[in-house]
């Protein structure tokens, strides 16, 4: 196999920037060095732009099998591939919902066949399958969640506290939870019904699933997880109260309990409801700037470990109607790193930040095998942005299967040039270059 040479490239690695060459052999970073000269090589010119480790995703619902109508691992895959997502973590609620190992295997046979990042696939955890949950491999699944799972079920397990104990003494693979209290949310509900006569605005939304139900859960799952020590991530923080709740250290090695913030946490506030209505009904719910902006500095601090996308998509029939009506959750997975490069040049975030949000953390939190840095020996996932290069989000640059977009209309000026994964070119230029699939993704056995 011809080995790749970028050249004249800006890279963005563990804190530094800086402009370097990087040589690929076999699917792999070869070299990283200021100038490399090697014969017979396909030499690929950054141009100057950054070149930065594919991000993570460790929260994207794909929705295949059972609800193909509106995404699957195709059309999903590529549409990450596009937005600078080489690997992703999928979760345990499509149908039938993902509760056994041979379910499990099932999913990990399809990606195979059909993806093109890299993949890993979470099993889902009920009140009904512990033991066989338990029993996966924790090096080749990235963990057990109880996300999404609450449609099928009573209630998710932050609701659950008897139930969380026997998870938590028991588990040895990373448990990772949805967490708001439903009773909470339940009330509000009902009071928020009886106030507007049955007609509840979308952004009530925030009112409903409020920071209270998000508190008041992350702190009940926090006080059992102090008792067994367990490795605990906490999916979609949307709330600055609770940020303020976990550690800011940044020993990996030692850390039980993460949290993630999602891109449209980020981006949107409730002050968006009015115009974007039901397109931004995400669980947890989109809250308030001062929310916005305390998740940016938990980020900074470390308290906040890694950004996701939430990926969640729906058809637009499903996202049309009152508020009852729309599903919540929404495309996103191919704007996420477009979206994260224009709060850099806002001055929010920094851009080595970003990376080590989308790609070292996620590395180090799941203890992934050779990947998430650019590293001499590493898998070479790896994805220019081009920080100058303005572009409208339109529905005709969509590759979600659903055919729509929350941030439809927005103006970005970072844009994805392009994407190797495992070394292979997939895109480029707007353009699907390669039809190589991802590879599984592994990760390090310990408790």
């Amino acid at each position: 196999m011809k080995k790749q040479l970028l050249v004249n490239a800006k890279l963005v690695n563990e804190g530094a920037c800086f402009v370097a060459d990087v040589l690929i052999h076999h699917g792999r970073i070869e070299k990283i060095a200021p100038h490399i000269s090697d014969s017979n090589v396909d030499v690929f010119d950054i141009n100057g732009n950054y070149l930065i480790p594919g991000m993570i995703d460790d929260q994207v619902h794909f929705r295949d099998p059972g609800l193909t109508y509106k995404a699957d691992l195709t059309t999903e895959s590529r549409a990450a591939v596009a937005g600078g997502v080489t690997s992703f973590m999928d979760m345990p609620n499509t149908v039938p919902n993902t509760l056994t190992r041979n379910l499990l295997e099932q999913k990990y046979q399809a990606a195979a066949q059909q993806s093109l990042a890299n993949f890993s696939f979470f099993m889902g955890v009920t009140a009904g399958n512990l033991e066989e949950a338990l029993r996966v491999d924790n090096e080749s699944v990235c963990g057990i969640t109880d996300d999404g799972l609450y449609f099928n079920e009573q209630q998710i397990l932050a609701n659950n506290p008897e139930y969380l104990e026997k998870l938590f003494s028991r588990a040895e693979t990373l448990v990772a939870l949805h967490s708001e209290d439903e009773s909470i949310i339940d009330r509000n509900y009902e009071r928020y019904f009886d106030e507007t006569q049955g007609r509840i605005p979308f952004a009530l939304h925030a009112k409903i699933r409020s920071v209270e139900a998000c508190v008041t859960a992350t702190k009940r799952v926090l006080s059992i997880q102090a008792k067994h020590q367990n490795r605990l991530h906490f999916f979609h923080i949307s709330t600055g109260e609770e940020a303020l709740l976990f550690s800011d250290s940044d020993d990996y090695s030692t850390k039980r309990v993460t949290a993630e913030a999602c891109i449209h946490h980020l981006w949107f506030t409730d002050a968006d409801y009015e115009k974007r209505g039901g397109d931004i009904k995400w669980n947890p719910s989109i809250k308030t700037e001062n929310d916005r902006q305390m998740l940016i500095q938990a980020l900074k601090e470390g308290r906040i470990d890694i950004i996701a996308s939430d990926h969640a998509p729906h058809s637009k029939e499903e996202k049309t109607g009152t508020y009852e009506q729309v599903k919540s959750g929404a495309p996103i997975v191919q704007h996420t790193i477009p979206l994260l490069f224009e709060l850099a040049s806002r001055g929010e975030i920094s851009i080595e930040q970003i990376v080590e949000k989308t790609s070292h953390r996620v590395a180090d939190i799941y203890r992934m095998k050779e990947r998430g840095y650019l590293r001499e020996g590493y898998f070479a996932d790896l994805v220019e942005v081009a920080p100058n290069s303005p572009w409208e989000v339109s529905e005709k640059s969509l590759l979600y299967k659903c055919g729509w977009a929350p941030v439809t209309g927005q103006q970005l000026s970072a844009k994805v040039k392009r994407t190797f994964v495992n070394g292979n070119l997939v895109f480029q230029e707007d353009k699907f270059i390669s039809d190589a699939k991802g590879s599984r993704l592994f990760f390090e056995k310990i408790r």
